[in-house]
């Protein structure tokens, strides 16, 4: 049997994966700066037998992979991410990273070392293959716009019937899998504010107009938006990240910059809070006689797992009964945004999680510079997405 055989040539190339992963975590690079990432991934496939190789793809460093069957099947696409974050890494580790204030801190090492073994094993047993997959290296998904974008505008979905994506997760048991169907986790949107004022001397406030107090006006009725304008059973949340307020004690600041993130569960909530945000924004300069410039932009959409393809994966995970998995469970939905959700606006798909939390010590949370993984999540995610390419390139239906 396909799974069977693969799973097998999996367990053998265990240690390797870990090496490579370990490299990739000494050498992280930022988004849209991926260079030696790209060259790593792009010379790993050299003597693979796969039917292309296609680099620079969309113009941004992806890296698209093509494996033909031997027999007419599904055409699927499986994805992994391989950008860093701008973190000084604090772990530890024998293997941290070399490059001062750049840390894979969200696991695109992990996702990126499991996809390099199953698809260089995947191309391997190309007899044993139906139809044809799609192996997708995606760069800059930390940084919107994100690379999905490029890599869809260059055609990286045409023809595709359905797309996979895994994500390991530090704060999720190792040997659990979960996933779920619909709305799985939220849009983002950012927003920039200048309030300008009018500056003058602590002593003789009459004589200016404070742009800190207009600003903290402003973050405070934020907080009313989800409070007051949103359904208590839908999901909102807004942060004020950067407060440029820094001065001197005595002097009345002249303007301040303010940003913010805000996440959502549904378009409709969406547009409920930038309409909030600019409501709030002409409400300030009424209130306060200052002036202000909001830049307020909608980037990563809510990322909607397709329900047939996402149980095809359950069930696939199930009958796979990986030895290493535990357990394969319905998870709630997910705070932060992916910009895999692009893809899955495009085509059908599905995208799940792999536990990966630490055997020992605190399991510190994504984007944190103590962030690290339980590297037993290497051969869980590889035999996941094998469990799960398997499935259809046997020839089995979507449902």
């Amino acid at each position: 049997m396909l799974l069977n055989d693969l799973m097998e040539k999996l367990d053998a190339k265990k240690e390797r994966m870990i090496e490579i992963r370990r490299h990739l975590h000494e050498h992280p690079e930022l988004s849209f700066h991926e260079d030696q990432t790209a060259a790593y991934i792009a010379d790993f496939y050299e003597g693979v037998p796969v039917d292309s190789v296609e680099t620079n793809f969309g113009g941004q460093r992806g890296v698209v992979v093509t494996i033909k069957g031997t027999k007419p099947g599904k055409t699927i696409a499986i994805r992994a991410d391989f950008d860093a974050l701008p973190i000084k890494e604090e772990t530890g580790l024998p293997f941290a990273s070399k490059n001062e204030g750049v840390m894979h801190a969200c696991g695109h090492d992990v996702h990126t070392a499991y996809m390099l073994v199953l698809a260089e094993t995947l191309a391997e047993m190309k007899e044993q293959l139906k139809g044809t997959i799609r192996v997708i290296h995606q760069p800059a998904e930390e940084a919107p716009p994100g690379g999905a974008l490029g890599m869809i505008k260059a055609g990286v979905l045409e023809g595709i019937e359905a797309i996979i994506g895994i994500h390991v997760m530090s704060t999720m048991p190792t040997g659990h899998i979960y996933y779920r169907s619909g709305n799985t986790q939220t849009g983002r949107s950012y927003f920039k504010l200048r309030v300008q004022g009018k500056g003058g001397h602590g002593s003789s406030p009459h004589m200016a107009n404070d742009a800190i107090v207009a600003a903290s006006s402003f973050v405070m009725n934020l907080q009313t938006i989800v409070s007051r304008r949103i359904n208590p059973f839908d999901t909102a949340t807004i942060t004020i990240g950067s407060f440029d307020g820094n001065g001197t004690f005595n002097v009345i600041k002249d303007a301040v910059t303010l940003e913010g993130d805000v996440r959502t569960m549904s378009n409709e909530t969406r547009d409920i809070v930038e309409s909030q945000v600019r409501a709030f924004t002409e409400g300030l300069e009424k209130s306060f006689g200052v002036t202000t410039v909001l830049e307020y932009a909608n980037d990563y959409p809510v990322l909607y797992n397709d329900p047939e393809v996402t149980e095809h994966v359950h069930q696939a995970l199930l009958e796979a009964s990986i030895p290493e998995v535990e357990a394969v469970l319905e998870t709630a939905p997910q705070p932060p945004s992916e910009d895999f959700a692009y893809y899955l606006q495009q085509v059908p798909g599905c995208f799940f999680y792999v536990g990966a939390m630490p055997e020992s010590g605190e399991a510190y949370p994504h984007h944190h510079p103590k962030f690290n993984i339980n590297e037993k999540s290497l051969i869980i995610c590889v035999k996941a997405m094998a469990s799960v390419v398997a499935s259809y390139c046997d020839g089995n239906d979507f449902t």
